[in-house]
């Protein structure tokens, strides 16, 4: 299916909607990578979602960056990566000294000057938003990052820190990235995760503001393949962050509208975010191409208003 793409301020090259999500790949398993990666960007995909605390010793950077180099197309990719995530006791760490060091480190493993979205893996409440914006503009100055952004931010720190930005003439957050599919997910409050799905209030903002929403977990890990059942309790303890009434009815309603489409469950999972109205892109994760090919399926997916609501048993 063609691919369709949208804009992030501050950077050039055009976003595609479907993010590939990098967490899994490692370098000693190349191969696997390289035909992820090759079969993504050759259906149109540009942008890549990877992150300083993804694998062994930052395995999945690694393996991107190795990647790149192989290919020698990194003007053509819109590199993503993360930093400044809580420590092993969940401890906060969003300070400009963790931010330069784990950038630079996060350069190295992607042999690359410079990485085109820079998102804060998490927020600290407790740390004003002023040294964080100074400190990332400086690193937009230097040329080490392109454009930059919160993931699990919430709307109201965002704001605290484009306003601050906007009065002293300098770049704010050009994207978000909280976590949105059908199914509403329950995490632990030690997580410090940006959660919207089902958060109305939070989806108007990102409407108002039309600021673009990189969604992680797009596809509720899986729960709505075949994988999922309400009458296995192995299932259901594997999926026990969607286990409850209301998402297993989100199920059986993908399910059911799936099979009048002709469309498997879970590209009419993923087709509900794609066709939310917002400035929308979904990180995927698929772990072989079949699965990538699926998720590609849902692309030209239109969902109606009605639709949406009925799947989000709104209707």
């Amino acid at each position: 299916m063609p691919m369709n793409y949208g804009r992030v301020e501050g950077l050039e090259k055009p976003v595609s909607r479907l993010v590939l999500g990098c967490g899994s790949l490692r370098p000693e398993d190349m191969p696997k990578a390289q035909t992820l990666l090759d079969a993504f960007t050759a259906a149109g995909g540009t942008a890549l979602d990877t992150a300083h605390v993804y694998g062994r010793d930052g395995a999945s950077e690694r393996a991107v960056g190795r990647w790149l180099t192989m290919c020698g197309n990194r003007d053509r990719v819109v590199l993503i990566t993360k930093g400044a995530h809580p420590d092993a006791q969940w401890r906060p760490r969003v300070t400009p000294e963790v931010i330069a060091a784990e950038l630079d480190e996060s350069l190295e493993r992607l042999q690359t000057d410079h990485v085109d979205l820079y998102l804060l893996h998490r927020d600290d409440p407790e740390t004003p938003v002023e040294p964080i914006i100074d400190c990332l503009n400086a690193h937009v100055a230097a040329g080490r990052i392109g454009a930059f952004g919160g993931s699990n931010w919430s709307p109201r720190r965002i704001d605290a820190a484009n306003a601050y930005a906007r009065a002293h003439g300098l770049r704010g957050f050009s994207a978000s990235s909280p976590h949105l599919a059908l199914a509403v997910a329950h995490d632990p409050p030690h997580m410090g995760h940006a959660i919207i799905s089902g958060d109305r209030e939070a989806l108007d903002w990102y409407q108002k503001r039309r600021l673009p929403l990189l969604a992680w977990t797009a596809q509720a890990r899986g729960f709505f393949s075949d994988r999922a059942n309400p009458d296995d309790p192995e299932a259901r303890r594997r999926f026990r962050r969607y286990d409850e009434d209301g998402n297993w009815e989100r199920r059986r309603r993908v399910w059911d509208l799936g099979a009048r489409m002709g469309r498997t469950p879970t590209q009419i999972a993923l087709a509900w975010v794609l066709c939310q109205p917002l400035e929308i892109h979904a990180i995927i994760g698929p772990g072989s191409v079949p699965h990538l090919e699926d998720a590609l399926g849902a692309l030209d997916i239109r969902l109606s208003a009605e639709d949406l609501a009925w799947l989000n048993l709104e209707g």
